[in-house]
């Protein structure tokens, strides 16, 4: 069976980033999708559960709420390996198109105290497994280690 196209990118050259991973043509339209990877493959420790989980519901509230890229977010979600996240975009863009808008999400999640949206047995399946505290600290992070600062060759895959 013929590899999908994320197993073929090398994970053990791949650096926290924004990289386009692929773009689907919809009918006349484009779908980018992004793979906002926070940590380093097979290096640094994976994101638990909790915190991944805290992200989602604050980066997914976040950009479905934004006023310029609301109507244009099809998806955002964890990566199954805990090492960052996918954004999937209605439209075609490069990695640099996005970075302001990581920035401000990332910032909004660094940020963000109280009741996570979301949170609760009615609004969600597993409401328990946040955990806000290391979500603010991971978010920080990335903005300090990568955002704030992204270098063109954080922003297209390795070779």
């Amino acid at each position: 069976m013929k590899k999908i196209t994320s197993f073929t990118i090398d994970h053990i050259k791949l650096q926290p980033g924004i990289y386009v991973s692929r773009k689907d043509p919809v009918g006349d339209s484009m779908i980018t999708t992004f793979d906002l990877r926070m940590t380093s493959p097979n290096e640094e420790p994976v994101m638990n559960t909790a915190e991944v989980h805290t992200i989602e519901h604050l980066g997914a509230t976040f950009l479905r709420n934004h006023p310029a890229y609301g109507d244009k977010i099809i998806y955002f979600g964890p990566m199954g390996c805990r090492t960052g996240f996918y954004l999937l975009l209605a439209g075609d863009y490069t990695s640099q198109d996005i970075v302001p808008l990581m920035i401000q999400m990332y910032e909004f999640i660094r940020d963000y105290k109280g009741e996570v949206p979301g949170a609760s047995a009615k609004d969600c399946g597993n409401y328990l497994d946040m955990n806000l505290g290391m979500a603010n600290y991971l978010a920080d992070h990335y903005l300090n280690r990568v955002l704030y600062h992204i270098t063109p060759d954080r922003l297209v895959y390795p070779d």
